[in-house]
């Protein structure tokens, strides 16, 4: 049979091509097992537990990392392609902001009391609103991410918060938290938070992306030390210290960019 002018049994015909199709597969399986988790997350949160709480921030964890895996795969194979990335960006819209919305709001807001003074009603209305509100912004950033990509001058940060990075500060609440929210004071304030994520994703705040580090050359051997630290506070104290990775992460980028505006202004003052 002939392919593309080529016999396909013809053994002097380079077997590039079948390899190339084949190395689409393995970032496209990863971006199927984001997908996965993300539609777990939303089944697990369904359910109301606090156990199923707990296993829906954990599927959101695990998203994370696939989505992570997925685009390095991609680019280490050659196997990047307009496809691939859009199948992740609808991917990330299900993990990153469907799925942690309906978290947000069966876990802060759902088990609020009706005994105080008809309050939780309102709330319940501003809860599914200020959820839908994150999964706008959600869409919206990584839509602009597809048109204008990062930062321009290749300065390895991102133009807004990272869609993951919203996603898993909502996951590393709840994991660090675990028991639901049952008082209006605090449902607002966790509502506050949910909104904040949604403006830093569609705001141009810059967030560090992590890709200007070269892993392929030698690194010091001192970061073993604090790799492995790290490393055992996630196995054995995950719920505090994912909460404050993914806090530091979250409030990183509002800090250099008041420090970049400050810098600016006290740079561009005449003498």
């Amino acid at each position: 049979m002939e392919i593309n002018g080529l016999d396909s049994h013809d053994s002097t015909a380079p077997p590039r091509k079948s390899a190339k199709r084949g190395a689409y597969l393995l970032p496209g399986a990863f971006t199927v097992a984001n997908l996965l988790c993300g539609y777990y997350a939303i089944l697990a949160t369904l359910e109301g537990s606090n156990s199923d709480f707990e296993n829906a921030s954990r599927a959101i964890g695990f998203a994370i990392l696939f989505d992570a895996l997925d685009g390095r795969i991609a680019r280490a194979l050659g196997a990047n392609s307009e496809f691939g990335k859009q199948f992740d960006s609808l991917a990330d819209v299900v993990s990153f902001g469907v799925a942690p919305a309906f978290l947000a709001y069966a876990w802060g807001v759902r088990n609020l009391p009706f005994s105080e003074s008809g309050q939780a009603v309102h709330i319940y209305q501003l809860g599914w609103l200020v959820s839908f509100i994150f999964v706008v912004c959600c869409a919206w950033r990584l839509a602009r991410f597809n048109v204008h990509g990062m930062a321009p001058g290749g300065s390895g940060y991102f133009v807004g918060m990272p869609t993951p990075a919203a996603a898993g500060m909502i996951a590393a609440t709840v994991h660090g938290i675990t028991t639901p929210i049952q008082s209006v004071k605090m449902s607002l304030l966790w509502l506050l938070l949910i909104l904040a994520l949604g403006a830093l994703m569609s705001s141009t705040v810059r967030h560090w992306s992590g890709k200007n580090i070269r892993w392929d050359r030698r690194q010091s051997s001192r970061l073993l030390v604090p790799i492995a630290l790290l490393f055992a506070a996630v196995v054995f104290y995950s719920g505090p210290t994912l909460l404050a990775i993914a806090s530091a992460y979250a409030a990183h980028g509002v800090v250099l960019e008041i420090a970049r505006l400050v810098r600016h202004r006290f740079v561009s003052r005449p003498a």
